[in-house]
């Protein structure tokens, strides 16, 4: 995984708002357009940012593709901000 690549994706509040709207299970594509006043082509911009930062997956139904969270990249990512932070009890 590229942090890069993830936190660039993270830094836009749109993308995160997606996320958030995913972080109660999978949604299709114009699932998450209605929840914003822009193109299903910007819509699908965001979330091909998202996949490529590895933090959504897709998954093909029928003629439906349903994203979803990678609780595994969001876990990496926490886990090295909370390594980051270290435990400052230790050294008082």
């Amino acid at each position: 995984m590229s942090f890069e690549t993830s936190f660039k994706a993270l830094s836009d509040p749109v993308r995160r708002k997606i996320l958030q709207l995913l972080k109660n299970g999978p949604m299709s594509a114009g699932d998450i357009a209605n929840h914003f006043n822009m193109t299903k082509a910007t819509i699908s911009y965001h979330l091909n940012m998202l996949k490529k930062a590895n933090l959504i997956e897709e998954e093909h139904e029928k003629n439906f593709i349903y994203y979803s969270l990678n609780t595994s990249i969001i876990e990496e990512i926490m886990s090295w901000l909370v390594d980051l932070k270290g435990d400052h009890d230790e050294k008082e």
